[in-house]
């Protein structure tokens, strides 16, 4: 058995932000918030360096705003424009679902809000569809206790739980490589990760 088997590969990954609004962090605990989407902006920024696509959505755009600026500041200049989705789970809305295919990739590492709604149905219909996913734990929320329901709910599954942390050294798999990709960033990291 291939001893990586189980490692993010980042030429496979593909990074989904996933309703990261001001609705919905305004649910959180106000310390919560601010170090959340930090970690979340620092993760895309890593991405973008690695060459690992980054997908956003945002849920009822009309009526629940935009992705949160400090986040939209962070896509790639090739990414698509952010989803306006329309259903919890993403693989269940068609031109989100057509954009993922588009990518090839077969590992899908997921962020956002909230934990137990959005982010686990948008991980139990990728890996229904044979997707690897991961989510980033520390770089998704929930409403306490959800957050931890939501945790529990996906361990089960066959989902990877993580956190920016390993998904970081995973992608870049060696020191020369992380030491480059964190003097690429040129900032620091974000308040509370520690590399």
């Amino acid at each position: 058995m291939d001893p990586d088997l189980n490692l993010i590969e980042r030429d496979c990954s593909c990074l989904l932000v996933i309703d990261v609004q001001q609705h919905f962090l305004d649910k959180l605990p106000l310390g919560w918030r601010g170090p959340m989407v930090g970690r979340i902006a620092w993760l895309m920024r890593a991405a973008g360096v690695l060459g690992v696509p980054v997908v956003a959505t945002a849920e009822d755009m009309e009526r629940l705003g935009p992705l949160v600026p400090a986040l939209a500041r962070c896509l790639p200049a090739n990414a698509p424009p952010v989803f306006d989705k329309r259903v919890f789970g993403l693989w269940g809305q068609a031109d989100i679902r057509a954009a993922l295919e588009a990518l090839g990739r077969d590992c899908f590492v997921l962020a956002g809000l909230e934990t137990d709604v959005c982010v686990a149905q948008s991980a139990l219909g990728l890996r229904a569809a044979g997707y690897r996913v991961a989510v980033v734990a520390d770089a998704c929320g929930s409403p306490p206790p959800n957050h931890e329901h939501g945790l529990r709910r996906l361990a089960g599954t066959g989902t990877v739980l993580t956190t920016v942390k390993g998904v970081f050294y995973e992608w870049t798999r060696d020191v020369e490589t992380a030491s480059r990709i964190r003097a690429d960033l040129g900032a620091p990291d974000p308040p509370g990760l520690t590399l």
